[in-house]
């Protein structure tokens, strides 16, 4: 059970094992378990709060960094994020990058191309799409995504 002078193994351990380690070294056990309900998942978020800035070389540490994956996956279940469409996954890129509209000329274009493009006038193709995902760093697969175009 003892492994340099650690507990090993805490399956093993009775509740009054953990008791009796929790009333004699004050400490807390870790108890982290699946979110299942938002109930669970606000509770997550709380600790979360409290331990958030511990040491990564700390217990509290250790525990922040499983409650967040935790958290995470709950997150990416019960709250997905779409990806933006084609059209708005340029414009964001553009503004990570300071880019002007007329940045894009040459790449997807002249002028009024991309003009068109980014007002949604008119649609991608895939030669614009090869430029884009070279030039932008934007996945094809983000790309090549529909959208809608503007009223005429």
């Amino acid at each position: 059970m003892r492994n340099n002078g650690r507990l090993s193994d805490l399956s093993v351990l009775t509740p009054n094992m953990i008791k009796l380690i929790r009333t004699r070294f004050k400490q807390k056990v870790m108890e982290l378990k699946p979110i299942k309900t938002e109930k669970d998942y606000r509770k997550a978020l709380k600790r979360l709060e409290v331990i958030f800035d511990a040491p990564s070389d700390t217990k509290d540490g250790d525990e922040a960094e499983i409650l967040s994956l935790i958290i995470e996956n709950y997150e990416n279940n019960h709250y997905p994020i779409e990806a933006p469409d084609p059209i708005e996954a340029i414009k964001i890129r553009m503004e990570e990058l300071n880019l002007k509209q007329k940045d894009l000329v040459g790449v997807i274009g002249g002028k009024s191309r991309v003009s068109e493009i980014l007002n949604r006038k008119k649609r991608l193709t895939v030669d614009m799409i090869r430029e884009l995902e070279r030039i932008l760093q934007i996945s094809a697969s983000v790309l090549v995504n529909n959208y809608k175009l503007a009223p005429k």
